[in-house]
């Protein structure tokens, strides 16, 4: 299973654990990952893992948790800064994208449950990804309901199959580790996505980016 966390003494015990389980459940699935393993990456023993978590389904569904945790705090905290629709799906879309590239073993897991089907991962996937799903749809459908810039929501648009689309895509991408470039190429266009997806008048992402490449070197 690899070396120890680096700095594990620096690290409180809980923490550690939850760090090398994210990256044992990840690589190998709920099932095939080992406690003994996880322990051993932790830098502490199989007993004194049971002592923090009591069960291995109890630390699974801790490390799946936690990482949602964190990425529900990045997601809010992007949408309700200030600025127009588009730019706060833009924003969001960005921290998302920036989530899962720092943490590509979240993408690993969520797509390890979608298609294994085995042990308690999908209730918990479940307990997770449905109510956030609920808070982005319900935000973009209550401002887009509002915008006075141009940029409303198209009409009778399917919020969450476009959220489920943008998502999904942003998942597989992460997890692809070398498909990743000849798959999806060098650049990124999840937020060009989101926007031709939501939005009546989208935003122009390319020209927008040629436009400020321009004004810089002009200036």
């Amino acid at each position: 299973m690899g070396r120890p966390l680096a700095s594990a003494n620096a690290i409180a015990t809980p923490e550690r654990v939850l760090a090398a389980a994210e990256l044992a459940f990840a690589a190998v699935g709920y099932g095939a990952a080992k406690l003994a393993d996880i322990a051993r990456r932790a830098g502490i023993g199989r007993p004194s893992l049971l002592y923090h978590f009591g069960s291995k389904e109890a630390l699974y569904a801790r490390t799946v948790e936690r990482c949602f945790g964190r990425l529900r705090d990045a997601l809010v905290e992007s949408m309700t800064a200030e600025g127009k629709l588009s730019q706060r799906i833009d924003r969001t879309v960005a921290r998302y994208v920036e989530f899962l590239d720092a943490e590509p073993q979240l993408a690993r897991i969520v797509l390890r449950e979608l298609l294994d089907g085995k042990g308690p991962g999908r209730q918990i996937l479940l307990r997770q990804v449905v109510p956030l799903l609920h808070v982005l749809e319900r935000f973009i459908r209550e401002q887009g309901g509002r915008e006075q810039d141009g940029a409303a929501l198209r009409p009778n648009v399917p919020i969450r199959a476009a959220l489920l689309q943008v998502g999904s895509d942003a998942l597989l991408r992460a997890a692809a580790g070398p498909l990743r470039r000849p798959l999806w190429g060098s650049e990124d266009h999840t937020a060009a996505l989101a926007q031709l997806l939501l939005l009546r008048d989208p935003v122009d992402h390319a020209h927008r980016a040629i436009t400020t490449a321009a004004d810089g070197t002009a200036g």
